[in-house]
């Protein structure tokens, strides 16, 4: 009975020092899962089954139990009944993780948004299309390279191709359909970008000048230029790590400001000499971007009304920390639709419907390569400028987000291709050559 007992006593030890050692990772495993149930039951306006069975249904995020209540919009989700986080849903500013009681209660701003254009035709405004049949594209070639993109092994939600303005081909997975809202994940940064490149195209930034952080006016990090972050080329430390508790996981997961975490850091090397991929430096822009209005409440405003409703993405919400930031690093949700509306207003290089939204510069700007980052990045866009998809043009840039969300422009096609998945093991080169090939 003794040595049963000690037994048992060695056993609830280690099992102690196991909850103990892996209690962090607890805590972002049911935070991932609150928050995400939270977004796409009350904003992406799924079922809690649905969102389990598909959104949630990967290791670890699987192990959490989730529940919802659907009067006071709030998810929360258990990590094996040892730790459980709680995400409330804000109207206007999307689902966010609570830190203490008082966040549930806590008054808060919501931007202002421009009315729906509901009678003009797409892309402009909302209406349906005109049938339109072009003579050069090869439907047939088409439907084939949409089959391939749906096989189940790709697990693809939402596909559209544009071509001259006009929707050619349109697919969703079951469940899913041109209403419906998803999440761009790091396809937000390009939102952000853009947001810098209508400020300086109204003369209210400069880019090439030092970044507005009082923190670093002391030190070498004085030296760094909202163009360094927006390259992510600062020379700041920061660890991208979605696998392990990291300074990502960190930001996403526990920080009422999220703006803030990249500003910490120190340099591990020189500005524009160190790529460093980092949703931390989006954040500290969306920081930066705040600083450049007199109020919150323009802050919020003109993201919307300078970009999203100003290009009728009216589905579109970008979601905010609890202190009211855009997380501007990931936290994006629109129709596919709508995604390629943003893929046009950079094809046609700023201009939507006769009114130049940004300089046609701007344009050039984001697809010039970042130093050190083999011609793979710009300005919070992807490039394809050294051939990493090898049947597609060198010139066909992206926005691009976890676990394949992606917004193609291919500027000497005449494309804009939008893909909405829960994975990225799509071929993506082999499904870009096949859309490509079919418009002759």
């Amino acid at each position: 009975m003794k040595i049963f007992k000690r037994i048992l006593l060695l056993l609830a030890v280690f099992i102690l020092i196991a909850v103990i050692y892996n209690y962090p990772k607890l805590n972002m495993l049911s935070g991932y899962s609150a928050k995400n149930t939270a977004s796409s039951v009350f904003l992406g306006k799924r079922t809690l089954q649905l969102t389990d069975s598909t959104d949630n249904n990967f290791s670890p995020v699987n192990l959490a139990t989730d529940r919802v209540d659907t009067e006071k919009k709030i998810a929360t989700s258990s990590a094996f009944g040892l730790l459980t986080r709680k995400a409330i849903y804000r109207e206007g500013l999307g689902a966010v993780l609570t830190l203490d009681e008082s966040d549930e209660t806590t008054p808060y701003l919501v931007p202002k948004r421009l009315k729906p254009d509901n009678k003009t035709p797409f892309p402009y405004g909302n209406a349906p299309q005109k049938d339109t049949v072009f003579t050069n594209v090869d439907y047939q070639k088409l439907e084939k390279a949409i089959d391939f993109l749906f096989e189940e092994k790709n697990q693809t939600r939402a596909g559209v191709v544009i071509y001259k303005n006009q929707i050619i081909a349109e697919r969703y997975a079951d469940g899913f359909d041109k209403t419906s809202k998803l999440l761009g994940w790091s396809m937000t940064k390009s939102i952000t970008s853009t947001i810098f490149g209508i400020l300086q195209s109204q003369g209210k930034l400069n880019v090439q000048d030092k970044a507005p952080i009082k923190s670093w006016q002391n030190d070498d990090r004085k030296n760094i230029t909202i163009h360094n972050l927006l390259q992510m080329n600062s020379g700041l430390v920061w660890d991208e790590n979605y696998e392990e508790i990291s300074d990502a996981t960190r930001m996403l997961f526990l920080e009422r400001n999220m703006t803030k975490e990249q500003e910490k850091k120190q340099l591990e090397g020189k500005p524009n000499e160190s790529w460093n991929y980092s949703s931390g430096t989006t954040n500290l822009l969306s920081g930066i971007l705040r600083s450049q209005f007199k109020t919150h409440q323009e802050y919020l405003d003109f993201w919307y009304t300078n970009l999203i409703d100003k290009i009728g993405m009216n589905s579109m919400t970008v979601e905010a920390d609890l202190d009211g930031n855009y997380v501007g690093s990931s936290y994006a949700w629109a129709t596919a639709r709508d995604w390629a509306k943003f893929g046009l207003l950079y094809l046609h290089r700023g201009n939507w419907n006769g009114t130049q939204l940004f300089n046609e510069f701007w344009t050039d700007y984001v697809v010039a390569p970042t130093p050190t980052s083999d011609g793979w990045y710009g300005a919070q866009f992807w490039l394809n400028s050294s051939g990493r998809y090898p049947d597609v043009s060198k010139k066909m840039f992206f926005a691009s987000g976890y676990q394949g969300q992606n917004v193609y422009i291919l500027p000497d096609e005449e494309l804009v291709i939008v893909r909405l998945s829960l994975t990225k093991n799509a071929d993506q080169n082999e499904f870009l050559k096949g859309v490509v090939e079919s418009v002759k």
